[in-house]
């Protein structure tokens, strides 16, 4: 493994640890050229994932991989300031790749995953599941935020 730190091709590993249920593996290692220590993570990965995003009013769509790290961001945003532990964002995370993974097909549409999200969202707590909401909604008004956060029961107690 490349040392993130001078570049050195090699590096030894001083701890390993089964993280995420058992989903993932974190190594600490240390550069054997400048002797600085970091942090990988292994992960199961059952099939290459692209994301099809719309190209606008054309119809067009652009496919670029799948990044878990921005699904994490995303999820985090909405979370953030909320009792929620990282260890329950990391389990939606790894839920909704698992199932992006187990679709059968290797193109997803982004819409369906923000809606898988907001699924998981609407189940963990409401108010990240508004916040999210209103970005990937795209609402242009107040009174269509209002609308939607209306319909919206308290939810995440447990």
């Amino acid at each position: 493994m490349r040392c993130p730190f001078c570049g050195h091709e090699d590096s030894q590993v001083k701890d390993s640890r089964s993280t995420e249920d058992g989903a993932a593996i974190r190594r600490r290692r240390q550069c054997e050229g400048c002797a600085a220590r970091f942090t990988t993570f292994e992960r199961i990965q059952l099939r290459d994932l692209n994301v099809l995003k719309s190209e606008g009013a054309d119809g067009g769509f652009r496919r670029e991989p799948f990044e878990r790290e921005k699904l994490m961001r995303s999820v985090s945003i909405a979370c953030r300031k909320r009792p929620i532990d990282s260890v329950r964002i990391e389990k939606l995370v790894t839920s909704i790749q698992r199932q992006l993974e187990t679709l059968g097909d290797s193109d997803i549409a982004s819409k369906r995953i923000g809606e898988m999200v907001m699924d998981g969202l609407k189940e963990l707590d409401s108010v990240a599941y508004i916040r999210f909401a209103s970005v990937y909604k795209d609402f242009r008004e107040a009174r269509d935020f209002e609308e939607f956060a209306g319909n919206v029961t308290e939810v995440g107690k447990g």
